[in-house]
């Protein structure tokens, strides 16, 4: 069953494969999410998710288990 995400504030939404990684995603729909060091330690792939928790994209996939989320991007100006 896929999951379908949406990329706020862009408003873009596609389906997606639970455990599909979170960026392989983001560049299927056309979505730029900025990567530091790919391993989750800088932090500068970090986005929110609908619930208000925060992820880093680049360690992060799809959730199993769930039909629907919503990503906001937000940029971060030190980067």
């Amino acid at each position: 069953m896929s999951v379908k995400i949406h990329f706020l504030p862009d408003d873009i939404t596609i389906n997606a494969e639970p455990g599909e990684p979170m960026l392989q995603v983001a560049e299927r729909a056309g979505v730029f999410i900025p990567t530091g060091c790919l391993m989750g330690s800088c932090h500068a792939c970090e986005v929110e998710l609908g619930d208000g928790s925060t992820i880093c994209a680049c360690i992060s996939s799809v959730p199993i288990g769930t039909k629907e989320v919503t990503v906001n991007l937000y940029d971060d100006p030190v980067w």
